[in-house]
């Protein structure tokens, strides 16, 4: 889904809850404000819940030869450049992408929040976007249970390999932290920037992993596809949160 998309949605939402609760006082005699919010949210999860079914059921071509030889192919060329000066950068982005690294930036984002932007709630929707993440890689990397490479690891791990956690929780949190960057009323140099650097981050944590030979190039493509499905959930239950309230305080 393309970023115009997923920033038109509150406008897409409102449209569609208000479809619905003119179908209900139309065709059942019926006007409820909670109701049409009910009704997509039921739709919502059924959505994301039938995404997460077809990311299941495509794993399947993990197990394709074709798939084995474009994963050691995109490795080799990775690693033919490991470099002292490549290897310090990558072990700094793939810690800025592990538990310490999201709560300095979760600590930073706070202070950010309540001397800036005065919006705290966005600390605690991106928090929960980077929980929701973490804990269904877990679950999808028990019910999977694929290995890891077999190469040489430049840094220690001790979960199972598919998908990528540091590159489903970089495209889940960085990704949402994107999105509200978009959000912020700062000059459009400054957003512009801080898009692009994001954007490289969530890359360069997706790379590294592969270059620090801790997992497969499918790994990664595979995490940033699940990173971005909460991304695009939250921010829906989000922004029905936020037409709820305003709708009923009128």
């Amino acid at each position: 889904m393309p970023l115009i998309s997923i920033l038109s949605m509150r406008q897409i939402l409102s449209f569609f809850i208000k479809t619905i609760r003119q179908f209900l006082a139309d065709k059942l005699n019926q006007y409820n404000t909670t109701l049409p919010y009910l009704i997509t949210m039921i739709i919502a999860l059924v959505v994301v819940v039938g995404g997460i079914n077809l990311f299941i059921e495509l794993t399947e071509t993990l197990k394709t030869e074709l798939l084995a030889s474009y994963d050691t192919a995109i490795t080799d060329h990775i690693i033919s450049y490991r470099s002292p000066t490549l290897t310090s950068y990558f072990k700094f982005v793939t810690n800025v992408g592990d538990t310490y690294g999201y709560l300095i930036v979760l600590a930073l984002f706070l202070i950010v929040s309540l001397f800036v932007t005065k919006r705290w709630k966005y600390v605690a929707q991106a928090t929960l976007v980077l929980a929701l993440a973490t804990i269904s890689n877990m679950m999808l990397k028990r019910f999977i249970d694929r290995a890891r490479p077999g190469i040489e690891h430049l840094v220690s791990v001790e979960t199972l390999s598919y998908p990528s956690g540091h590159a489903m929780s970089a495209m889940a949190f960085y990704g949402f932290l994107i999105f509200l960057v978009t959000k912020f009323k700062i000059q459009k140099v400054a957003k512009f920037i801080l898009i692009i650097v994001l954007v490289i981050l969530i890359l360069s944590i997706g790379i590294s992993r592969i270059y620090l030979g801790v997992h497969f190039p499918s790994d990664v493509a595979g995490g940033f596809i699940a990173g971005f499905i909460w991304v695009v959930f939250c921010k829906l239950i989000f922004d029905l949160i936020e037409l709820f309230r305003r709708d009923s305080q009128t």
